[in-house]
């Protein structure tokens, strides 16, 4: 059986992994169409770009918290019971959230508890999913998910865009919601029960940390996710962007959906037509050619002219993420992949937070466009030594390519609950 075997169709047969799978195809779509009614929602009370940018923000930068502190729960719970619970909690902060005349400052602070729920959510799933799936399967399961949630967030911003054009942010929060409770129940039925990873008392975040820290590929790979600090920018500055066109809501929408577009493109392509051992001597370089088609900004393109420009810039950067991910969690023992997982995760989703604020403040001080172009240059910049310290250290460690083997809990069978 080679290689070539695993196709998307047959990682899709797997019926937890679909489960898995059309759970977050919902939440996801739900989450990018609440995120354009937010900017939408704060740009047209307040007419300030920092203040869009630090809202969209606010829908990256508690997963710092989150991701931290509570990603561990994936190692020490089953994580089918930590995928539920977070989104059940999701569901019920989003539905106050959707509340009409809900105050900008009680939304806000709503806003961070649904993020923090964020961490330990995502390092659950990506720790299961070597549960879920066989080792030639796994990297197209990534490529699937990717593929995925870049759909989902294509759905949620084009619509989200139109449906707040149409009608008001308050209902896409409400379906943002629906989407959230939707997927707790997919999940607990779909997805067979496991015991945790970890049990008993012990500090997992110390040997997280430690366990990224002192292997110098994960640390590589921890610096090289937070070059999403400069590739959010597009996304985060989507309305003060759209509005230096003379465009509407449609036009936010539009523009947020073409980072994702690009990503399914860049995620089919690198994982079909690029072979293992190439993707791994590149991963650097497509941190330098993400950053790249943003220069081009500086130049205040139209329309369809930026959406291309921002589409190539997410299937570079979703190169280099697919890759990370694939490598990380290969690397990390199943007793404490979540939470490594969880602080890598965390890294690249706080980056993007910061970005977007940053790009926010860049916007108030000249425009949107030009904050754009900034950002690129500066993302390629920092992406340049990066990308020689990934050669160096690659370089003769053909270990990074072969998948480190589980825990032997990770084949125990066990029994539905």
């Amino acid at each position: 059986m080679t290689t070539r075997a695993a196709t998307f169709r047959s990682v899709l047969a797997v019926g937890e992994f679909r489960a898995i799978w059309l759970a977050e195809l919902l939440s996801q779509a739900g989450d990018q169409l609440a995120r354009v009614a937010l900017s939408v929602l704060v740009f047209q009370r307040t007419n300030s770009a920092a203040l869009t940018g630090l809202t969209f923000a606010l829908t990256y930068l508690p997963t710092m918290l989150g991701g931290i502190l509570l990603s561990g729960l994936g190692d020490r719970f089953p994580r089918r019971t930590v995928l539920v619970v977070s989104d059940v909690v999701r569901a019920a902060l989003v539905a106050l959230m959707a509340i009409p005349g809900t105050p900008l400052w009680l939304l806000c602070i709503l806003l961070t508890a649904v993020v923090m729920a964020n961490g330990p959510f995502k390092a659950a799933q990506l720790a299961l999913l070597p549960d879920v799936l066989d080792e030639k399967r796994y990297v197209v399961g990534l490529a699937v998910r990717n593929v995925t949630v870049q759909s989902s967030q294509v759905a949620g911003f084009a619509g989200g865009g139109l449906l707040v054009s149409l009608l008001n942010p308050y209902l896409a929060l409400g379906l943002d919601a629906a989407t959230f409770a939707l997927s707790a129940l997919i999940i607990r039925y779909g997805v067979r029960w496991r015991p945790a990873a970890r049990a008993g008392k012990d500090p997992v975040r110390l040997s997280a940390f430690r366990l990224v820290w002192r292997d110098p590929r994960l640390r590589l790979i921890a610096l090289i996710s937070w070059l999403s600090l400069f590739y959010i920018a597009p996304e985060s500055l989507a309305a003060p962007y759209a509005a230096e066109l003379g465009l509407g809501a449609l036009a936010v929408g539009l523009i947020m959906a073409s980072h994702p577009v690009g990503s399914i493109i860049g995620a089919y392509a690198y994982t079909r037509y690029v072979s293992e051992e190439n993707r791994l001597r590149t991963l650097g370089l497509m941190g330098i050619l993400a950053g790249i088609p943003l220069l081009f900004s500086a130049f205040q393109p139209n329309l369809a002219t930026s959406m291309i420009l921002f589409g190539l810039t997410g299937a570079f950067s979703t190169a280099y993420t697919l890759q990370c991910a694939a490598t990380a969690t290969r690397l990390l023992p199943d007793s404490g992949r979540a939470q490594g997982i969880g602080l890598l995760a965390t890294a690249a989703l706080t980056a993007q937070g910061i970005g977007a604020l940053l790009a926010g403040v860049l916007a108030d001080l000249s425009t949107a466009s030009a904050a754009v172009a900034i950002s690129g240059a500066a993302g390629v910049v920092v992406a340049i030594p990066l990308t020689y310290a990934w050669a160096t250290q690659s370089h003769g460690r053909d270990r990074a390519s072969t998948p480190r083997l589980p825990d032997t809990h990770r084949n125990t069978p066990t029994a539905d609950r």
